[in-house]
C-alpha cells in the first residue's frame, strides 16, 4: 500500500438484509476473511436487495474493496473521532411540542 495510491480487491461476500420489527439491518460478511479498515470503501455488486416486512433475505454476492491510501487511512483515523462527535449532537428543550 502506497502513501498516495489506492488498491482494489474483490471478495466473495454474504449479504443479510433483515426487515423485522425487532431488527432492521443490513450486514456484509466477507467469505474469504477480508477485513475493512478505516478509510476503505466497499461496493457490493448486484441488484438492490429488498426484504419484505417480517423476513430476512440472505444472498451471496461479490464485493469490490477499495483500500484507502496510507495518507487517507491516517486522515480517517485523525478526523474519525470528530465526525463521530457530530453524530452525538443533541439538545433537550424544557417546552413540550404539540
Amino acid at each position: 500500500m502506497g502513501i498516495f495510491t489506492r488498491e482494489k480487491e474483490t471478495a466473495p461476500c454474504t449479504v443479510e438484509v433483515s426487515h423485522k420489527f425487532e431488527s432492521l439491518h443490513a450486514h456484509v460478511r466477507f467469505n474469504n476473511g477480508a477485513v475493512v479498515h478505516p478509510g476503505d470503501e466497499v461496493l457490493v455488486h448486484g441488484p438492490e436487495i429488498m426484504a419484505p416486512y417480517g423476513e430476512v433475505v440472505t444472498e451471496d454476492r461479490v464485493a469490490t474493496i477499495t483500500r484507502a491510501s496510507g495518507l487517507g487511512r491516517l486522515w480517517t483515523r485523525l478526523t474519525g473521532d470528530l465526525e463521530f462527535m457530530e453524530l452525538c449532537e443533541f439538545s433537550f428543550s424544557g417546552e413540550a411540542t404539540l
